[in-house]
Order: C-alpha cells, then structure tokens, then sequence
C-alpha cells in the first residue's frame, strides 16, 4: 500500500517526462489566443488570413486530451492509497508532473 508522498511524486516525475509535448502545445494554444487577446502575450505573426484557433485545437486538442485523461486515470488508484488529503494530492500530482517542463525550458533557455 503506498503511504507516502514521495512515492506519488515519482510517479507523476516519470509521467512529466511524455507530457512535456502536450504541456507545451497547451501553452502554444493559451499564449497565441486567450491570452494575446487579454494582453499578456503576443501572437505568432503569420501570413494566414484566418488567424483563428481551430487548425491548431484540431491538431493539438486530441493529445492534450488523450494525456491528461492518461495522466488521469495513472493518478486516480494513486490517490486513494496515499494518506495525503485530496486537494494536496493533486496539488503534488500536477507540480511532478510539470516540474520536467520546468526543466526542459531551463536547460533549453
């Protein structure tokens, strides 16, 4: 039976390695719209006459989709075994899991 939290961080550790993809296809799709519309970002110029975000959700949605229903379904038997409450069991789950993005963006900076 897992009872630690360092057991559960591991685990979200290893699941952080594939996700670093759709973690940052995500932060294309959130950088390019919602927030360029607000101000905080810019968008990428292009020559597209059509500068909407349904090509890129068409191409990006299935695997961001698809990871976080894997990441998901990994973490739910993980967080009934562990003695952590709920909400920092997730809090834990999803800091391992974007802590080798975190990573990868230092050593490619």
């Amino acid at each position: 039976m897992i009872r630690r939290w360092y057991t559960a961080l591991g685990i979200n550790l290893l699941l952080g390695i594939p996700a670093i993809v759709p973690i940052l296809m995500l932060w294309f799709l959130l950088s390019n719209w919602p927030l360029a519309d607000i101000g905080l970002t810019t968008r990428i110029p292009n020559n597209e006459q059509d500068d909407s975000p349904n090509a890129a959700l068409l191409f990006f949605g299935p695997m961001i989709a698809a990871s976080v229903i894997l990441w998901w379904i990994a973490n739910r038997p993980l967080a009934r075994r562990t003695q952590l409450p709920a909400s920092r069991y997730w809090l834990l789950a999803l800091a391992g899991t974007l802590i080798p993005t975190a990573v990868a963006i230092t050593v490619w900076l």
